[in-house]
């Protein structure tokens, strides 16, 4: 299993769009083949970048869906906030998981 998270710094005054973007996201990801689940977190510190953590099967798994159509479909309207929403670049991180205390045996 993988987890994928996108770091993205978004100005305080663009959280609100932020977080309806996301409250009212395509869902194209929830149906594709080895995705496990999608988490948005909130900072709790205003400088804190909002993260985008995903879980998956496999890194094939993520690869597929990022060269998908669907991943297209699903980010077609990210580009609706302005420049000036993101107070930094976005940072991805791509982790194996190693251990899993949910799952009982690992």
């Amino acid at each position: 299993m993988i987890s994928v998270a996108n770091r993205i710094y978004v100005s305080a005054e663009y959280r609100v769009a932020f977080e309806e973007r996301f409250k009212n996201r395509a869902r194209m990801v929830d149906g594709m083949p080895g995705f496990i689940t999608n988490y948005v977190l909130r900072p709790t510190e205003e400088d804190d970048p909002y993260i985008v953590f995903t879980l998956w099967e496999s890194m094939e798994a993520f690869e597929n869906w990022v060269n998908s159509d669907a991943f297209r479909k699903g980010h077609a309207k990210s580009g609706t906030l302005p420049k000036e929403a993101f107070s930094g670049p976005n940072k991805l991180e791509i982790h194996e998981v190693f251990l899993d205390a949910s799952r009982a045996g690992e």
